[in-house]
């Protein structure tokens, strides 16, 4: 299985969830009007706002994912290979600014997923190597 892409890893993401940390208001529902990095983020990132990405007309049979509990979603999206949850496995306090977006670029409807280079295919070799030197080591003993 491939790795899970954080959502909280994405550039201006951790920054804003440590802001909605200090000051729970940046996580409100009206926030953007006052924090307008919410909405910079989601631009640099998605290439739309929340508020674009409420007036994107879903196609046929759309699921209305993005209204679903949150719960719901955050298995969804891991279904997808993302994870919108932070360090303690809690959905972001961000997460409704974002998920919009992410849901209509996941699916090719609006918006496009940020940038994400390529594995290095080496990683893998380097990660296996230092694996089997490890059990060497342990059988060893």
């Amino acid at each position: 299985m491939s790795k899970l892409r954080r959502l909280i890893d994405l550039p201006g993401v951790r920054d804003l969830e440590d802001k909605a940390l200090m000051q729970p208001r940046y996580a409100d529902a009206d926030a953007r009007s006052t924090y307008p990095e919410i909405d910079e983020v989601s631009r640099a990132l998605f290439g739309l706002t929340q508020d674009e990405a409420d007036d994107v007309t879903r196609p046929e049979g759309w699921d209305r994912i993005e209204r679903k509990p949150v719960r719901d979603q955050v298995i969804a999206f891991e279904a997808e290979g993302w994870d919108v949850t932070d360090d303690r496995r809690r959905p972001l306090r961000m997460f409704d600014h974002f998920a919009p977006q992410l849901w209509l670029a996941l699916r090719g409807v609006a918006g496009e997923l940020p940038f994400q280079a390529e594995a290095d295919p080496d990683e893998a070799v380097y990660s296996s190597l230092a694996a089997d030197a490890a059990k060497f080591r342990r059988d060893r003993r």
